[in-house]
Order: structure tokens, then sequence, then C-alpha cells
């Protein structure tokens, strides 16, 4: 639930009305949804649900609210519904700027920017929202050093992402479902534990070039081995299960986190069950608490997919019992 108090000149408290609040006052137009972040600018707002809607509401003199036009809103309203899954929203308190990120990492832009308005989401070719505030916001903001010169040498990282799946230089190869995916045996046991025990010289594994692996999938394989190059996951979350069940088995709690991470940014109804019960299965309490809350705050809609049919009687009866306790039935 959101509250709103204080100054709303503009209508930024999404009350559905320009009077100032002395005391916090629920915003109605909100009701029914839940909010997982609300960001403020110098006079308007937005709120991003945890299914991935992005609502904004207040002052538009800049075009920031990204409604298509320069009128103020004194109630919530959604925008960017055309575009994927918003997954974070920034706004600053010096600028009339707004930006977000989506799923598949696009960031967009609208607002003030450098003395003109754009008034619907603009994608950029940022990477991340703060670096729409550190080139676009007037003030220029930005937390960290950012670097707008091309620099013609690659980083130590930067190497070693460029040589993933490299034939030319690789040592070793993995086969999984039929392709191959070329590594380099020092990288692997300098970045994870499993490697450096499976490449001793008493194990079979130290003498082959090629290692065949049977139990995971080959998106699931060759994104944990660019992780083990990159420091970094892209997956979509049901292939993010495969990854977390890997996670699980190679020890690797930092990739375990990353997972969940992803898995929480790509939970909707219809695998919201389906998540939950991964996170049961491979012990990941923290996402389970986040699977659960989801499917409880959209309780009617989630029983209604086919993965709440198919849940285990255990873990339905164990659902069923700590919603109750939750007063997810009081009605």
């Amino acid at each position: 639930q959101v509250y709103g108090w204080g100054y709303n000149g503009n209508g930024q408290l999404g009350l559905g009305n320009n009077g100032n609040q002395l005391t916090p006052c629920r915003v109605a137009a909100l009701h029914g949804v839940c909010i997982l972040q609300i960001a403020c600018g110098y006079a308007h707002t937005l709120a991003l649900t945890d299914e991935g809607l992005l609502y904004a509401w207040g002052a538009n003199t800049y075009g920031q609210l990204g409604t298509g036009n320069k009128s103020n809103q004194l109630s919530p309203v959604q925008i960017m519904m055309e575009k994927e899954r918003v997954v974070e929203i920034a706004a600053c308190h010096s600028a009339h700027t707004s930006a977000a990120k989506t799923q598949s990492g696009q960031v967009y832009m609208w607002g003030q920017c450098r003395g003109q308005s754009v008034i619907f989401p603009h994608l950029t070719h940022f990477a991340c929202t703060d670096d729409v505030f550190a080139c676009f916001a007037t003030p220029a903001v930005m937390w960290r050093l950012l670097s707008v010169e091309h620099e013609d040498f690659l980083t130590v990282a930067e190497s070693l992402k460029k040589e993933f799946d490299s034939p030319e230089t690789s040592d070793l190869k993995f086969r999984v479902d039929g392709k191959y995916i070329h590594v380099h045996k020092a990288v692997l046991k300098i970045r994870c534990e499993h490697f450096r025990t499976m490449f001793q010289s008493y194990w079979n594994e130290d003498m082959k070039e090629v290692i065949e692996i049977d139990q995971f999938s080959y998106p699931v394989y060759r994104a944990f081995l660019e992780y083990l190059y990159t420091d970094s996951v892209d997956l979509p979350p049901e292939d993010a299960i495969g990854l977390l069940d890997l996670a699980t088995s190679y020890c690797e709690n930092r990739l375990k986190k990353m997972c969940q991470h992803i898995i929480k940014r790509g939970i909707t109804v219809e695998n919201a069950f389906s998540l939950l019960s991964a996170a049961v299965r491979y012990d990941a309490e923290d996402l389970e608490e986040f699977c659960f809350k989801f499917c409880v705050n959209h309780l009617t809609e989630v029983t209604q997919t086919t993965a709440f049919w198919q849940m285990d009687g255990p873990l339905l009866k164990e659902f069923i019992a700590k919603a109750s306790k939750c007063g997810a039935f009081k009605n």
C-alpha cells in the first residue's frame, strides 16, 4: 500500500487533488496492486508494481510522466503499457527526468533532456538508469565515475569476456546437448572450487579434452561457464531455475543469489507457483518468501493457473496453511 503526505501543489501525492496533506493518506488509485518501488522527482512520482507495471503522477511540464502530453496528473496513470516488463525505475529530486529499465536490460528515459521535453519514454543506449542522470539531467548527477571517451584497450575483465568460448585459445571443451563450449582450464580452476577439485591429476577429467555434461541443459551450462568469465548472468526466469539447481549442486552461493534475483524480476501470475516450488526444492529461503508473498497478493489469479493445480499435495497444503495465517482467506 502507498501513502503520501506533504506538499501537493502539482498532485505529486497521487490523492486525486492538489491540496497539501498534513498526515499520511492512502493513495486510493493504487488499491489492489502491490507496489515494490517508488521514485520521486522534483514534483512527480513513479511507482513500480510486483508485476512490472509502471505508474506515474504529479507535475508534467517537461513530459516527465511519459504520458505523451504535458498535463499534470493528480492520480496515478499507467505508462509504458506497450513495452515489456519494467524491473527498475529512477527519478532525481533535482531534475524533471524519469528513467526505467526493462527485463531485457533496455533503458528508457523521458522528461527534461538538456532543455528539451521528451514526452514519451525514449529508448537509450545506456545499460543502467544511473547514466541517464549523468548525461541528461540538469544538473548532471552520478554516484560513480563516468567516462565518455572511447578507450582502445581492454581491461583484464574485458579480455576474459572476449575469450569465452574461443576455439583459438581454449584447451578444453564441454559437450552439452550435442553442442560444444570452449573454455580454459586455468580460468575454471581459478573461478570455481568444483573445477579446482575436478582437475586434479588423479581425476580422469584432468586428462580429457572433451567433457560430456548430461545433467544440465545447454543454455544453463553455457550461462554458468560464461558467468565464470564475466561475473554476470543473462537468462530468462525459467532457465534461471535450472541455473539455480546447478549453483546449488556446485555450491556457488553468489551465483545462487544472482539466480534468485533474476527469478524475482521475472515472476508473473502464470509462473509464480512454479517458481515457488523451485525455491522450496533448492532451499532458497529468501526466494521462497518472495514467491509466497507474490502468490498471496495475487491469490485469485494464481489459483486459476495450471501451475497451481500441478503442485504436489504436501507443498499445496503447506501453502494453504501459511496463507491462512497471513489472513489470505479472511473474506
